[in-house]
């Protein structure tokens, strides 16, 4: 839930931020880019290094680095500090994200038990963007913007506390890990750990998701934003050169074989383009369309959340009776449905009650995917690589929604520019994000092909 959170806990904040820390209005958007460019970029070697190093070692530094930088960022007095904090945020997140993720797959066995550990896990992951605009608005308003990051440290030291209370020691360097499966290699693998490829894949996929965040904003063809996309699109294609050459790969390229991993991959991919984005254009349409404030923004995400949290819910009762494949499936047509609802339910002095129903029903179709897909990625998998598994599912969704949400942000931005203030700005904006949600709904039901890729005989229970 923290690092799901913190996507969206600074949106509502953002404003006051502004103000107090001096940011412009052109910069103030590296708040957000400063914490996704690096969690979107070190999430593979996060996730490798779980499986490597030992899953509770990674999740207790993963929340000591995230605990660490969000006092930093409560207690940041200029914009370089705050961004550097941000980052430091991003890497901590990486980190703790993929070992979370492998620490229920692995504990668990693959059924019904690991089917009921991931629906925890998914009403907390899934609900946390929504959460995360609520809790932005309530502690922003009662406390002020530093509040959005303090509330992170509390959090942090009861559950690195809590790991060595619940969470079974790794032993000597895990299972699977360095020293275990390596002591004896040879070369840049370094004993079992593929230095070419963390180097490579690290670096190509930060500067994928750095060019993907400022490409809305730079223009596409500047060079700020092709330079670093054809540096990183050469260093991917060396990552894949060297992953396919390595003894111990990064990202094993046979994971792709296995049909239930690759359906989940597209499937996120289109989730992260789409449903993912919702919540920050919900956000605009409270704040800058309806006029409400940082509380009463945060307040009207109760709607959406609430129905992530019961479609997660859902997730685990109707995979036994319609399998992974039919779940899926439902769960696009209900996403879509829900968004389309949603698009046509703003207007510029419509009222909350009138936009619940639609935003109730994306929450729905939003997390019964989200369970879904993640228990998707990790069926078939072997325990000693679900860490990679899991780091190739976040990074997959995290550089899905910075592309979703580059291309939806200039759709909604479109004829809102000019003159226009006051009533003709907000009907203005109101029209640019029915159309970005219509093509977002649109985009959505590109997940059907993914869902039609999943063997239809996939073992559920046991």
């Amino acid at each position: 839930m923290i690092t799901a959170l913190d996507f969206t806990i600074v949106y509502v904040a953002l404003p006051e931020i502004g103000r107090e820390v001096g940011f412009s209005s052109r910069d103030l958007q590296w708040v957000v880019s400063a914490y996704a460019v690096p969690f979107g970029g070190f999430l593979l070697l996060g996730g490798r290094l779980s499986d490597l190093l030992g899953r509770r070692r990674m999740f207790v530094l993963g929340m000591i680095l995230y605990g660490a930088a969000s006092l930093l960022g409560g207690l940041a007095d200029g914009a370089g500090v705050l961004i550097g904090a941000r980052a430091l945020q991003g890497v901590g997140g990486a980190v703790l994200m993929p070992a979370t993720l492998s620490l229920v797959v692995t504990m668990f066995e693959e059924g019904r038990a690991r089917n009921r550990a991931m629906t925890v896990w998914a009403v907390c992951g899934a609900s946390g963007m929504s959460l995360g605009a609520l809790l932005g608005g309530v502690l922003t308003g009662a406390f002020g913007w530093e509040a959005v990051f303090f509330v992170n440290v509390p959090l942090a030291v009861v559950a690195v506390v809590g790991a060595f209370g619940v969470l079974a020691p790794d032993g000597v360097a895990g299972r699977g890990g360095v020293m275990a499966s390596g002591a004896g290699g040879r070369g840049s693998d370094l004993g079992g750990f593929d230095l070419p490829g963390a180097l490579t894949g690290t670096a190509g996929v930060t500067g994928l998701v750095f060019a993907i965040s400022r490409g809305a904003e730079w223009g596409w063809s500047s060079a700020g934003v092709l330079v670093p996309l054809v540096v990183a699109v050469g260093l991917l294609v060396a990552f894949v050169v060297i992953e396919a050459r390595s003894r111990s790969p990064l990202m094993p390229l046979r994971l792709l074989a296995n049909r239930h991993t690759s359906a989940a991959a597209g499937a996120i991919l289109v989730y992260g383009m789409t449903l993912q984005c919702v919540p920050y254009f919900l956000t605009l349409h409270f704040q800058d369309v309806l006029g409400y404030d940082a509380m009463q923004a945060g307040l009207a995400f109760l709607g959406p959340t609430i129905g992530i949290a019961l479609g997660n819910l859902a997730g685990e009762r109707l995979i036994p009776l319609l399998g992974l494949r039919g779940t899926l499936l439902l769960s696009v047509l209900v996403g879509v449905a829900g968004t389309v609802v949603l698009a046509f339910s703003l207007s510029a002095d419509g009222t909350y009650l009138g936009l619940l129903a639609g935003a109730v029903g994306f929450g729905l179709g939003s997390g019964l995917s989200f369970t879904t897909m993640f228990i998707l990625a990790s069926t078939g998998v072997d325990g000693h690589e679900q860490g990679a598994v899991s780091g190739l599912s976040s990074t997959v969704l995290q550089a899905g929604s910075g592309v979703g949400l580059a291309v939806l942000v200039a759709v909604a931005d479109r004829g809102t520019g000019g003159e226009l203030a006051g009533e003709a700005l907000r009907v203005a904006m109101v029209e640019g994000l029915r159309t970005a949600f219509l093509v977002a709904a649109g985009i959505a039901v590109l997940g059907v092909l993914a869902g039609m890729a999943i063997p239809r005989r996939v073992p559920v229970s046991r």
